[in-house]
């Protein structure tokens, strides 16, 4: 999507209704926290949902409660630059304690032409230990006329003081009819078919999905299953095809540990192939044309150890190793 896709308004996003009740009610009851806490996956529109937000809570047509798009307030917001609002994001990797000591300076001062100033603080699961104990100490003693907006990963650790001083408003992954919509918005529209197949790998996530289509990564994925699905390739005979697709993935760079969550999804629905279990995320659609046909027969035991070697090359990124070198060793592994 856009930066507000369908709207700037949080009521006209797709999705996440239970998310859009509790917003609601907040705003029928004129009970605003002073904090909230968006949790949910990677990618579902946690931070999309709190520019929505920050614009109904500015937005000078009062009749209803979400944003009208038109006013001053809601044209600064379309545009990025209401002075209201702030965006803290990770910095290499992690929000520091300078950046929650600057934000902490600006909230001592009044919003400068709106009632509420609201500040997001995205990915906060990434937060060094000062710099959260430093947003305690606000959350503690919130002032006044100013929203804390937060969101997290639901599959990282956020500090439970942190999650007990705030509203946590739970987000989840979106239907693949709303995922294929939310795709139709995309400047690099794909396919139906292709839409289809994305939102299915992307288990709900628009943002993960996206990112497979800017990347391209469906096409490097379907050379990296032909080559692993080859029956004539020999590890000891044929090395060159292995490091050459090595070096096509780790070409990925940052992009790199999504693109080993989707040969995770390849591995397991082999898996669950291989069972006879129905319940499969259709990545069927990976398989270059007659792969399917020829590809190898794998033991439930080399699928099991399939999984594990990409466990193993997630790891081993973590730590920050030679991102080549990794995607070699995987491959053979496979």
């Amino acid at each position: 999507m856009g930066d507000f896709g369908r709207g700037i308004c949080f009521t006209e996003l797709l999705g996440q209704e239970k998310a859009k009740k509790l917003i609601l009610r907040s705003f029928a009851t004129g009970r605003l926290p002073h904090a909230f806490l968006f949790k949910g996956p990677e990618g579902v529109g946690k931070q999309l949902f709190a520019r929505g937000l920050a614009a109904a809570l500015n937005c000078r047509d009062h009749d209803h409660p979400g944003a009208c798009g038109s006013c001053v307030s809601c044209r600064k917001f379309r545009s990025g630059n209401h002075p209201d609002f702030m965006v803290i994001s990770p910095e290499k990797g992690a929000i520091k304690i300078e950046q929650v000591r600057q934000m902490c300076q600006a909230l001592s001062y009044p919003p400068y032409e709106s009632d509420t100033r609201v500040v997001l603080l995205e990915d906060v699961h990434t937060m060094r230990a000062e710099a959260a104990n430093s947003l305690l100490k606000t959350l503690e003693e919130p002032p006044t006329d100013n929203l804390l907006i937060l969101t997290a990963d639901s599959s990282r650790e956020v500090l439970p003081t942190i999650i007990s001083r705030c509203q946590v408003v739970p987000f989840h992954y979106l239907s693949e009819q709303d995922t294929v919509r939310i795709l139709a918005e995309q400047p690099e529209r794909p396919d139906p078919e292709a839409a289809h197949l994305l939102a299915r790998l992307s288990e709900g996530s628009p943002g993960r999905a996206g990112l497979f289509l800017k990347t391209e990564m469906i096409g490097i994925m379907k050379k990296v299953i032909s080559v692993i699905a080859d029956p004539d390739l020999d590890g000891d005979r044929d090395p060159g095809t292995l490091l050459k697709t090595a070096e096509v993935m780790a070409e990925l760079k940052e992009n790199l540990p999504p693109f080993l969550g989707l040969l995770k999804i390849w591995l397991r629905d082999q898996l669950m192939l291989a069972c006879d279990l129905p319940k499969r995320c259709g990545s069927e659609g990976l398989m270059q044309t007659g792969d399917a046909g020829r590809g190898k027969s794998r033991s439930l035991r080399q699928l099991f150890a399939g999984l594990q070697a990409v466990n193993r090359a997630e790891k081993e990124l973590a730590r920050n190793c030679n991102r080549t070198l990794v995607c070699e060793v995987l491959l053979f592994n496979l």
